[in-house]
């Protein structure tokens, strides 16, 4: 207990240190020594951002790009204004400086700093992430800005971090569609669990935990019915192929065999890629474990760190037990075939002259009772 509460006062005086050390070099200088009006007002406004004076610099910025509109700075002054939004840091803050980039994006699509101002968006949706338990928008925003970094701007210097930060959302994805199979599993809900941890494997293979979502998914396969016996293979055939130094490769192997299954080769390169991932994996300190709880965003450490994320969004799918369509109309013809079951057709016509509703009295009214009369009270007076 005294050294949690050490952990959690000297976690307090960190924050309070890095909020009084509020000076950061600008990312974006000029450097040139001109004495021009204009880059004396852009070094101003520089000055002012590196100092956390964010208001007065955007009024500089403002000053600059109103008076000398065809100043060789404007560019650089509309990317001061979106950095200087992005330094304050706050929702509404974030907010405005994502339509500054993108006004940036749409006015100079060109520069080199569009991939710069494309990647500051993915960033702020990347630091506004939940964890994965908690509403997953921001991580899902996030995913969009930085495949479409990667899509607009691929040869860009900013693309290898995108591509990482990418791997880094999907985990936290794939972890929220994991925890969510999980409380299926526990429940007893096989159909639910299964859907959901194989949706996070065909979405997200480079998942840290995507050998223990196909065993489970194997395991309520082989719960359910025999006709989804080769849901069941073909999951711990994926573990074999795919992940074969997972811990569960062994397992695997061992009900396929019990299944009479054939048990596939292990994929080389899938291995390499495993030894790759185990060999650097960055294990959180006690000190980040501890303060994990006050932490706002999703534990990433174990991300990927090499292989391409995946290029398309998460779809949700339908789990096995729910008939499809074609099922449907199946089983409708083999009922009517044999003669039983109803109808599912519903007829209307519309009523054109007077129906059973205006010629018979209102059958309300006729089991309505008359009012009976209060009974008189004794010794009062009747009245008048």
């Amino acid at each position: 207990m005294f050294r949690l509460r050490n952990l959690v006062l000297l976690a307090i005086a960190i924050s309070l240190l890095a909020g009084c050390a509020r000076r950061r070099k600008y990312e974006n200088p000029i450097t040139s020594n001109s004495e021009q009006p204009d880059k004396i007002l852009f070094d101003k406004a520089v000055n002012d951002i590196e100092k956390g004076r964010y208001q007065v610099a955007r009024l500089t910025l403002n000053t600059l790009m109103n008076t000398y509109d065809t100043s060789e700075y404007m560019a650089k002054a509309k990317l001061a204004v979106a950095d200087s939004w992005m330094r304050e840091g706050s929702t509404t803050a974030f907010a405005q400086a994502e339509a500054e980039y993108k006004d940036f994006e749409l006015f100079y699509p060109n520069m080199e700093e569009s991939a710069e101002a494309q990647e500051k968006i993915c960033e702020i949706h990347y630091r506004q992430m939940e964890k994965p338990d908690r509403d997953t928008m921001q991580a899902q925003r996030a995913e969009d800005e930085c495949r479409n970094l990667l899509l607009q701007y691929p040869n860009s210097k900013y693309a290898p971090r995108a591509a990482q930060r990418l791997r880094n959302i999907q985990e936290a994805l794939a972890e929220g569609e994991f925890l969510s199979g999980l409380f299926y599993y526990n429940k007893g809900s096989f159909p639910a669990a299964a859907n959901r941890m194989e949706n996070a494997v065909n979405a997200y293979p480079l998942y840290s935990k995507a050998d223990e979502a196909l065993w489970l998914t194997g395991n309520s396969y082989a719960k359910l019915p025999a006709k989804w016996r080769s849901n069941a293979i073909n999951a711990y055939q994926r573990i074999v192929r795919d992940y074969p130094l997972s811990l569960h490769a062994e397992d695997a192997k061992k009900a396929l065999q019990g299944m009479e299954a054939d048990i596939p080769e292990s994929n080389p390169e899938q291995a390499a890629r495993m030894k790759y991932e185990a060999e650097n994996y960055s294990k959180p300190g006690r000190v980040s474990n501890t303060l994990g709880m006050f932490k706002r965003g999703p534990d990433v450490s174990g991300a990927a760190k090499q292989g391409e994320p995946a290029m398309q969004p998460l779809r949700p799918s339908i789990p096995v037990s729910v008939p499809t369509p074609e099922e449907i109309a199946k089983a409708q013809a083999a009922a009517q075939q044999a003669g039983v079951g109803g109808t599912n057709d519903v007829g209307a016509e519309v009523i054109t002259g007077p129906s059973v509703l205006d010629t018979q009295p209102d059958s309300r009214l006729q089991n309505q009772r008359p009012a009976q009369p209060a009974p008189a009270t004794p010794g009062a007076k009747p009245s008048k």
